[in-house]
């Protein structure tokens, strides 16, 4: 009897038992493969959300030559921008500085549109410079123009999507070419209350670049002219050194008021009436000619570029570039 009730039980639980664990079991490993697939297609899902969202960013640039309005990939367009605005010969931290730099620059204009048609323009002078690529290939030496466009491409890519925010908003990031070793805050340039991350700092190197020292000489009747482009009554007695003297300095150095004869200016005033490369000067009176003596190159509000390449070179990255000459910020996704 034993023999036959051992036999029985085998059968059972061959026949009914492990068909019912092997089912159990089958079933949790369909159900962690499915929730495996689940979590990889959502995550790939994710990555091409991200991707198609950056690609569909589309900006209108203003051509200002032509009055034509062209609607452009905002990547895309970088590139552009990035290889007018900085030499492609600095280094690649200070290039992906300097394409957050515009990126930013470029969403904040979207935000505060300064054009009726269009979100920003071609024009330096106006918003951020911008090159066509044939136009830049044909201004580079022949055997370096797929390496420095490559190079712009890379630190445009690297940085794909990402912007400086300030109370998470994109900043208004002004930059200029050369601070003379120290930065402007933009009240002592345009008035205005300012913005709170844009300070003075100071950056090592500048004077490596040939941006960093210029000077321009005028005779009397030269510097008179320049002056009467818009103060038609001015009078300066050139035998008078009084007459022509320095009053008072902003706290980063620069010239914030230059009496010239009966006229007291600012030194931004003056650098754009005489076409100075910065409101950063001295003065030299010679028998029959006045010389300024500038430092800098551009306003000297926000990222310096030669200061961006400066730092670069001493090895620190393209976020710590941004957060030298930004205070208090944060890069964040562009979607964030």
């Amino acid at each position: 009897m034993k023999k036959i009730f051992m036999y029985i039980l085998c059968l059972i639980t061959v026949c009914f038992i492990l068909p019912a664990i092997f089912t159990n079991a089958s079933k949790q490993t369909a159900a962690i493969q499915k929730e495996e697939t689940n979590n990889n297609a959502t995550s790939e899902n994710i990555v091409e959300t991200s991707e198609e969202k950056t690609e569909d960013i589309k900006i209108k640039l203003l051509h200002t030559n032509t009055g034509e309005v062209e609607e452009i990939n905002l990547e895309t367009y970088l590139y552009n921008v990035v290889s007018a605005e900085m030499p492609a010969t600095f280094e690649k931290e200070a290039l992906k500085a300097q394409a957050m730099v515009a990126r930013t620059y470029t969403m904040y204009k979207v935000n505060h549109k300064k054009h009726d048609n269009s979100d920003i323009c071609d024009s330096s002078s106006c918003c951020q410079a911008w090159i066509s690529k044939e136009d830049r290939l044909a201004r580079w030496e022949e055997g370096k123009r797929e390496e420095n466009w490559n190079k712009i491409v890379q630190a445009v890519d690297e940085t794909r999507g990402k912007i400086i925010t300030y109370d998470n908003q994109p900043i208004n990031a002004f930059f200029h070419s050369n601070s003379g070793g120290k930065t402007e805050v933009p009240i002592n340039v345009w008035g205005g209350s300012g913005y709170p991350y844009l300070q003075i700092v100071e950056t090592s190197g500048e004077e490596a670049y040939t941006q960093y020292a210029s000077e321009m000489t005028f005779t009397h009747d030269e510097l008179i002219n320049k002056i009467k482009t818009k103060y038609q009554d001015i009078q300066i007695d050139f035998s008078n050194d009084e007459q022509i003297k320095i009053l008072e300095y902003t706290e980063s150095g620069r010239v914030k008021t230059v009496k010239l004869g009966n006229h007291n200016l600012s030194g931004v005033e003056t650098r754009t009436l005489l076409g100075l490369k910065s409101a950063n000067f001295e003065i030299s009176k010679q028998e029959d000619k006045i010389t300024f003596y500038v430092k800098g190159y551009g306003h000297g509000v926000g990222m310096s570029q030669t200061g961006a390449d400066s730092l670069a070179k001493q090895g620190k990255k393209a976020e710590e570039i941004i957060n030298h000459f930004y205070a208090n910020v944060e890069i964040q996704d562009i979607h964030a």
